[in-house]
């Protein structure tokens, strides 16, 4: 009889403590570059977290939802110590982040040595993060740099007939990631990329690279982003430059376009390419932008949201659909959660996303130029649409692995 009552006890107890498990709050790791170079970037992306949020009323699955904000500054030490700590000490069920594509590769390193742990990117766009020896718990539901790419030197070549192109971006893996997709595809279509510029994380003083940059030249590509990007427009003008540019994803994201001072002014009629186009006349985006819109005061948003707001938008409600779906239930190993991760098909505001067998988004990107907008502000509007990007951008894998991984000197193609 008592080992009956004590059999009885003991599963009274674990009853008691997975319906206490089930009451308790679900609790969200955030990262975001809220320091640095890029916190322009890092405040939108956690505009776009707060919105899904808001959305699902704090909740997934039944369970209330909190979460942790960890800031890092783009670097890789910075990432990992955040997202230690947000393990270790805020003992978070899982995270979202990082934002900046080398803190990307140290999180895909860190996420081997937590396996319970399930790790959903932001906004990080390093190809390598995912392609390159991946981690089984680290999904990623925004393309890489080369994927936001596409389309955008094919365009440049043949529509704006610009045949020689020198280059400026930032010293660091998701740049030399973004420029490999459109160098790929330019030269492809006869393109000569004649001289390249790589500067460090953080630049404030241009004058050398200005000076240096090629007058024989039909247009200078520019993969900056953040304050980067904002000091070389301001340098670039005070110095009389009229070149055609070509922007990087996030050399004509809302974090620049939105920008104080008029130098931005010099981006207008600039052809870039990545996952979204401000203006696109879609009813979905268009709804979500006015949600964007409505959920934070004008002097504490963009006018649209930016490419990181998205990404981390797309991130979380992939995580509260998946959550949902578990009726909240995080299993030890969070096995069922993964799962439907791997296996989801979201319908997100700039077009549906599935995940490859390396837990890598498959999109759509948007070829886009920058315009004046009505109230004197600057926007992008859609040239065209391109669907179905995988991360070997449509190659065969040994074809796409004979290009080498990105890097200053990567792809060779002139």
């Amino acid at each position: 009889m008592k080992a009956l009552l004590g059999s009885v006890a003991a599963i009274a107890l674990f009853a008691a403590g997975a319906a206490q498990a089930q009451d308790d709050p679900i609790k969200i790791g955030f990262m975001a570059t809220l320091e640095g170079t890029y916190t322009v970037l890092g405040e939108d992306g956690l505009r776009g977290f707060k919105l899904a949020l808001m959305q699902a009323n704090d909740e997934a699955g039944g369970r209330k939802v909190e979460y942790v904000i960890a800031p890092t500054d783009a670097s890789p030490d910075s990432a990992v110590r955040a997202a230690r700590k947000l393990v270790e000490q805020d003992k978070v069920d899982f995270i979202i982040g990082p934002l900046s594509g080398s803190e990307g590769i140290a999180l895909r390193d860190l996420a081997k040595e937590y396996p319970d742990v399930t790790f959903i990117n932001g906004a990080s766009g390093a190809q390598e993060t995912t392609y390159v020896d991946p981690a089984e718990n680290f999904f990623r539901f925004n393309m890489d740099g080369a994927q936001w790419g596409v389309g955008l030197g094919d365009y440049v070549a043949n529509e704006k007939g610009w045949k020689y192109v020198a280059s400026v971006a930032e010293d660091y893996s998701f740049a030399y990631t973004n420029f490999l997709g459109f160098a790929h595809e330019y030269c492809e279509a006869g393109g000569e990329i004649v001289e390249r510029f790589w500067v460090p994380l953080g630049t404030k003083d241009f004058a050398s690279v200005i000076a240096a940059l090629p007058d024989d030249v039909d247009a200078i590509y520019l993969g900056l982003g953040g304050g980067d990007a904002v000091n070389f427009l301001n340098q670039y003008q005070q110095a009389g430059g009229d070149a055609n540019l070509i922007g990087g994803t996030i050399m004509v994201d809302g974090t620049v376009l939105n920008s104080k001072g008029s130098a931005k002014d010099a981006l207008v009629g600039t052809p870039a390419s990545g996952p979204q186009a401000d203006t696109w006349d879609d009813p979905k985006w268009q709804e979500y932008v006015k949600a964007y819109q409505d959920a934070f005061p004008p002097d504490q948003r963009f006018a649209s949201p930016s490419l990181l707001g998205t990404a981390y938008y797309n991130a979380t409600n992939a995580a509260l659909q998946c959550l949902d779906e578990s009726d909240g239930a995080l299993s030890e190993d969070q096995s069922e959660f993964r799962a439907c991760l791997s296996s989801l098909e979201l319908d997100a505001p700039n077009g549906k996303i599935t995940l490859d067998e390396n837990r890598q988004a498959i999109g759509s990107n948007f070829v886009i130029e920058v315009v004046e907008t009505g109230d004197g502000g600057l926007a992008t509007k859609m040239v065209k649409k391109v669907d179905g990007i995988n991360q070997t951008l449509g190659m065969d894998k040994a074809d796409f692995d004979a290009i080498g991984r990105p890097g200053r000197d990567v792809p060779d193609c002139g």
